[in-house]
């Protein structure tokens, strides 16, 4: 099968090519530098070039804060653009494997999000991202939802913590939001599958383990042999300066669909994670 992935250079485009490759299939990568998703012309002759099975649509912007200051270009970017990689992919007959995100909820839904509750977005984010949901079929395409990723590439809270804690003796973060960190590396086998095997409809792919990020941090920080006691809780209210963007309360997202398909569920978020800190630590 011939892939080609959007957004390859990012922290998730990344390991999804890797992922690819590794199952054997022809894989064409582009970054952002090679491929404006913004710019449909420049979709239409890249799809078109490459003739992909598939197109997993990895590309967005993704910095939730900066997209609450800038509401037209977080648009453009995810929804628009997805719009772009739809229509180029219905004149080769391809599939659109869209990757979207806990933040179209609204994250006060007391138990799991399941792929069928109704989204409803509290952030420019949210909305943006659940516009480029709403631009694909469902009966030809799927929507893979993801949450707290982190990975070897790119920026992310892991990298971030343990910069962090080779800074300062103590770190603050929330314990009044949850969800489910997810490793890029397995999320990307996990995407792949879906493409490959042409699945459709809509999917929360994510590691298991429930966890504020006050507990992740404690997670992190016992993967890299460093003493969980140093990290503090606050509550988001009282995050000092607070943030631009309303982040869900509730990010748990439900694995209904893979139980559902008999899809064997992503490890628990532990595995990957000692995996990840061991593999950052050795640079």
């Amino acid at each position: 099968m011939k892939i080609l992935v959007t957004g390859a250079a990012g922290q998730l485009g990344r390991e999804i090519v890797e992922a690819a490759i590794a199952a054997q299939h022809d894989v064409c990568g582009l970054s952002r530098a090679q491929l404006d998703v913004t710019d449909a012309q420049a979709v239409h002759v890249a799809v078109a070039r490459e003739r992909p099975d598939v197109i997993v649509h990895a590309a967005a912007w993704t910095a939730v804060d900066a997209c609450e200051g800038d509401r037209d270009k977080a648009f453009l970017s995810n929804g628009t653009a997805t719009h772009h990689v739809v229509r180029a992919a219905r004149e080769v007959g391809a599939q659109v494997v869209y990757l979207s995100t806990d933040y179209v909820f609204d994250g006060m839904k007391p138990t799991p999000y399941v792929e069928t509750d109704t989204p409803h977005p509290q952030s420019v984010y949210g909305a943006s991202k659940l516009a480029g949901e709403q631009a694909v079929d469902l009966s030809l395409d799927t929507v893979v939802r993801i949450a707290w990723v982190c990975g070897y590439y790119g920026a992310n809270m892991v990298k971030t913590i343990l910069r962090i804690a080779a800074q300062q003796e103590t770190l603050t973060f929330v314990d009044d939001q949850i969800g489910n960190p997810t490793m890029a590396d397995d999320a990307a086998r996990m995407i792949v599958q879906l493409a490959g095997e042409q699945r459709r409809g809509t999917w929360h792919v994510t590691n298991q383990g429930v966890v504020s990020w006050y507990e992740f941090t404690r997670e992190v920080m016992l993967a890299a042999g460093l003493d969980p006691a140093r990290v503090r809780p606050v509550k988001t209210r009282d995050l000092v300066p607070p943030r631009p963007a309303s982040r869900p309360a509730n990010s748990v997202l439900d694995n209904r669909a893979l139980r559902d398909a008999g899809i064997p569920l992503l490890d628990d978020f532990r595995v990957p994670l000692s995996r990840l800190v061991k593999r950052l630590r050795l640079g």
